[in-house]
């Protein structure tokens, strides 16, 4: 494909010679060890280093010019393509490079800062189990049409998602649904994609450490509504009960349905609702009212969080074209998330339960699934992340301390901060209420502890970690799996559930 071809509607801050324009393009990358023959390489500027300083290495490799935001530095022949912004430019030449495969797809975007990577796998197997084949790309792994793959990044660069989003095509696939982060909002990962329904689950504090304040975050969060970048989406389904909802503005030609899990004296303008909701360890069952029609939905997932999740990929599901009781029976079909309210079971007289709550409002929301459940006490295991936002580690140590019976605090990433610093500030809202806790940084020991507490009839929760299988300390990355060790410890602890696999981990 020729360079001016690819550079159909991009910003440019200098323009390009003639020959250049007419060049032949076999490829893009930004990652200069992935450049071969021919490809243009993208300089993006980053946190602690300048893209800059790889483009002699990319252009040693066969790269034809580079893209960048900054000027071209001396001593550089090549073509250099200096553009107004440099993400921007990667996901419109992107696009263009593989042919518009969103137009081709029915693209699914979900946000919000709880709940997408369940609501996410909901919506994939709701439309695998109507026989289509898809693509699913979210914080856990990836589906390309019926071919599971490692997750990178939630939200991928636009060079990535797009080279998924042709794979699926390609292969025949008709539906590609995923996460988008606030980070790829802000970044223009998904610049310019043509969505055809758009999902906001909730938005509750977090990521303020690169957002700055929750109205930062939620004008991020808002631009996938309005199109970022690209033609309005089809459909916006939303959640009714949050309250930053009501300042999601859509345009007229987008269809706009709402879900409540509410009385309709709370939220009377529903256009989906949860009714005679049940609620127990194996799973959820409620009525979705809709249009004056009652449908039933049944789902192993458990507690009122998911309730919301299958509103949002129910009414996602009837924006595709789905009919209800279609729907209603694909989500029937998942019958777990990874490290989600994720079930331990060595046969031990008491419940554990790992999950990924990172936030004060998620871990509030699993302890009170946990709480629904009549559990005789529950024990809280929680930490909070390093380099990030510092001022929900309170609010995470009041949350966990008000609704347990025994919290204890430990590490969870603390990458280069100091572990009992990370402590001390999730402690000052662990000591707001009376509950006895724990102190211990060290994870893995912390586990055992928790463990060691458990009584029958209790629950146990590890919370923070959920699916990932690593530590990020000071100056390296360990493994690390809640699931494994928590089924280690148990095993140790005299506990073994007769025919279970002898490996460890994955979820029961």
């Amino acid at each position: 494909m020729k360079l001016v071809q690819l550079l159909e509607g991009v910003p440019l801050a200098v323009g390009l010679s003639a020959g250049a324009a007419e060049m032949d393009v076999r490829g893009l990358e930004y990652d200069s060890r992935r450049v071969e023959a021919g490809f243009v390489f993208f300089a993006f500027p980053g946190a602690h280093s300048d893209g800059r300083q790889f483009a002699a290495a990319a252009l040693a490799q066969g790269a034809v010019a580079v893209a960048c935001e900054s000027p071209k530095p001396d001593g550089v022949e090549a073509p250099w393509i200096q553009v107004l912004h440099g993400r921007e430019a990667l996901a419109r030449m992107s696009r263009a490079f593989y042919d518009r495969p969103d137009e081709a797809l029915k693209l699914t975007g979900v946000t919000g800062t709880n709940g997408k990577t369940t609501t996410v796998y909901l919506i994939d197997a709701m439309l695998r189990a109507s026989g289509a084949l898809t693509g699913m790309v979210g914080t856990i792994l990836y589906h390309v049409a019926g071919e599971e793959r490692a997750a990178v990044n939630t939200t991928p660069e636009s060079l990535d998602l797009m080279r998924l989003m042709a794979e699926t095509r390609d292969r025949g696939g008709s539906y590609f649904d995923f996460e988008v982060s606030s980070h790829a909002l802000a970044l223009r990962r998904v610049f310019g994609l043509s969505f055809h329904t758009v999902v906001f689950t909730n938005l509750t504090r977090d990521h303020l450490d690169y957002h700055g304040t929750m109205d930062s975050y939620f004008e991020a969060k808002r631009l996938l509504f309005e199109g970022a970048g690209g033609a309005p989406p089809r459909a916006a389904v939303l959640n009714a009960d949050n309250s930053w909802c009501a300042r999601i503005r859509t345009r007229d030609e987008t269809q706009r349905l709402t879900y409540s899990a509410r009385s309709a004296a709370e939220t009377p303008s529903a256009d989906l609702r949860a009714m005679q909701v049940e609620s127990g360890f194996k799973g959820v069952s409620f009525r979705v009212l809709h249009n004056g029609k009652k449908t039933r939905i049944h789902s192993p997932l458990c507690g009122l969080i998911n309730v919301y999740n299958l509103l949002a990929a129910f009414g996602a599901g009837l924006s595709l074209g789905l009919e209800a009781q279609q729907a209603a029976e694909g989500l029937a079909s998942l019958a777990a998330v990874p490290g989600r309210f994720e079930g331990i079971d060595e046969g031990q007289p008491f419940l554990v339960i790992v999950d990924y709550a990172h936030t004060d409002d998620a871990l509030r929301n699993v302890i009170l699934t946990a709480r629904a459940l009549k559990p005789r006490h529950i024990i809280t295991l929680f930490g909070c992340g390093g380099d990030r936002d510092r001022t929900k580690r309170p609010l995470m140590g009041s949350a966990a301390s008000e609704l347990s019976d025994l919290v204890v605090v430990t590490s969870d990433n603390p990458r280069s901060e100091d572990p009992l610093a990370i402590i001390n500030d999730a402690m000052v809202g662990v000591q707001r209420h009376s509950t006895r806790a724990i102190v211990e940084p060290d994870r893995r020991v912390a586990i055992r502890r928790a463990l060691r507490e458990a009584a029958p009839g209790d629950i146990v929760i590890v919370a923070g970690k959920g699916h990932e299988t690593y530590q990020v300390l000071r100056d390296r990355v360990i493994d690390f799996d809640d699931r494994t060790e928590a089924r280690m410890a148990l095993r140790e602890f005299g506990y073994h559930k007769k025919g279970h696999a002898e490996n460890g981990g994955g979820h029961s």
